[in-house]
């Protein structure tokens, strides 16, 4: 006699257990951050902005210390949520998560601006995560006291 395969069912009862709102917020930044990274990466095989990387300006601003040293702090901020949102008091992730995804979101959506449909996919992609941040961080579960 032949061996059986027998499909699971599409109804079996696998343990779904609660994600926590910090493993949620962490991993929210993390996606953020892989699609801000990507997005940015694929910039590179556009020939206007190697020009512009070239002739020593990006957008206008001119390619120094001091552009390197905002962007790098630009990108550190959220990069540092990824940790914060597991270790600080859920207070103080709560008000950081509100307040930073709000500005992420805004300065992600104005460089978003005359760019290429790529570099748009990607920011509402961006500002789709970082309204979801936003809104776990607000709907935060209170603790029964």
């Amino acid at each position: 006699m032949k061996d059986r395969i027998v499909p699971v069912s599409m109804t079996s009862n696998y343990e779904d257990p609660p994600i926590n709102v910090r493993l949620k917020l962490s991993a929210l930044w993390i996606s953020m951050l892989f699609v801000f990274a990507y997005v940015d990466l694929f910039s590179l095989y556009r020939e206007d902005f190697r020009a512009d990387i070239d002739s020593g300006q990006i957008a206008g601003f001119k390619i120094g210390q001091t552009f390197l040293l905002l962007t790098t702090l630009y990108v550190v901020i959220p990069s540092l949520m990824v940790f914060a949102s597991l270790v600080l008091r859920p207070g103080v992730v709560r008000v950081l998560s509100m307040v930073l995804s709000g500005l992420y979101g805004l300065s992600i959506l104005g460089g978003a601006i005359g760019e290429w449909n790529y570099y748009i996919l990607g920011s509402v992609i961006e500002v789709i995560l970082l309204g979801l941040v936003a809104y776990y961080a607000w709907n935060w579960p209170k603790t029964e006291q």
